[in-house]
């Protein structure tokens, strides 16, 4: 399903997401990553769906949604990979326009370096950054690259798009544990200084990593963070649940896997989920032992997720 949602987001609202990537085609092998480890990393672009076919779904959910009275705040690029690695990007936003609804982007910045990248990025009304570190060394230990990858042109890449785009600009930071922060945090803060974004978010991971050992850092390293970063930009914490306002427009059993394949839901908000359209629990159990689903354990919370291969 290219269309899911619309889901709630801790930056944009509601969202209806759009999954233009394969599940796990990536130029990144994050260690953080919610949807487990990288089964294709790459870094050169290609098409992977239609226009016409990705405009198709999201105009089907929009007007679903529209029905059922459920407002859709963004339209937002946000899949199983890079979102950027897709070469009809520019053509897909340019369409999707049409719909009336602001364009959202959540970019591993990989890409950014690229001409044409930057030139369809301009298409969107909101673009999320990722800046996990300024040291090629945390770099390559936390985003794990594509071997092809220069983080020096990717940098560049941000300033240079930053320049010129004039919309909503933002930057997610994801902070892990088992990383010295020490040095890293000041050079962050430092780019952010000549970026400047209207947002620097600090994110801590969520839900289950990739890597088991990428969990939530000290309370104490966030907060630095936060302080170094706000001496620099308006900077703000992106570590808390975002809620059970999940909405279907569909069927309740691909709605779910829809959204779980992209954004793994809480035990009690897929409860609540299936009382607003009158199922029972016993759906998901069926669905888990059909291994379309599994259940994860993180933080003391049991989380739904679409079964998928990175995991096994």
């Amino acid at each position: 399903m290219i269309a899911f949602g619309p889901v709630p987001s801790r930056r944009l609202g509601r969202s209806l997401g759009i999954n233009n990537i394969p599940a796990k085609i990536c130029s990144y092998g994050c260690v953080y990553c919610q949807l487990g480890k990288t089964i294709v990393k790459s870094a050169r672009r290609k098409a992977y769906y239609s226009p016409d076919e990705i405009y198709k779904e999201v105009e089907e959910k929009v007007k679903e949604a529209e029905e059922k009275g459920v407002d859709i705040d963004y339209l937002t690029f946000v899949p199983d990979g890079e979102p950027t690695l897709d070469v009809k990007l520019g053509k897909e936003a340019e369409m999707l326009g049409n719909l009336g609804i602001k364009l959202a982007i959540i970019t591993n910045s990989s890409l950014i370096w690229r001409d044409d990248v930057r030139s369809e990025l301009m298409n969107f009304d909101y673009v999320s950054m990722k800046l996990d570190a300024i040291s090629e060394e945390l770099w390559k230990k936390v985003d794990r690259p594509h071997k092809s990858l220069s983080h020096e042109k990717i940098l560049e890449g941000m300033l240079e798009f930053a320049k010129e785009f004039g919309r909503k600009l933002v930057t997610e930071t994801m902070l892990v544990d088992a990383v010295d922060y020490s040095d890293e945090i000041p050079r962050i803060r430092d780019f952010l200084g000549e970026l400047r974004p209207d947002i620097a978010y600090i994110g801590v991971p969520t839900r289950p990593p990739a890597e088991e050992w990428a969990k939530v850092p000290d309370e104490s390293i966030v907060n630095r963070a936060f302080q170094e970063f706000s001496k620099s930009v308006n900077a703000e914490y992106l570590i808390g649940y975002e809620g059970n306002e999940f909405s279907g427009t569909g069927d309740p059993e691909e709605d779910i896997l829809a959204i779980t394949s992209v954004h793994p839901m809480r035990e009690d908000a897929v409860d609540e989920f299936l009382k607003k359209h009158g199922k029972e629990w016993k759906m998901v159990e069926k669905m888990v032992s059909e291994g379309k689903l599994i259940v994860l354990e993180y933080n003391e919370k049991k989380y739904i997720m679409r079964k998928i291969s990175s995991r096994y």
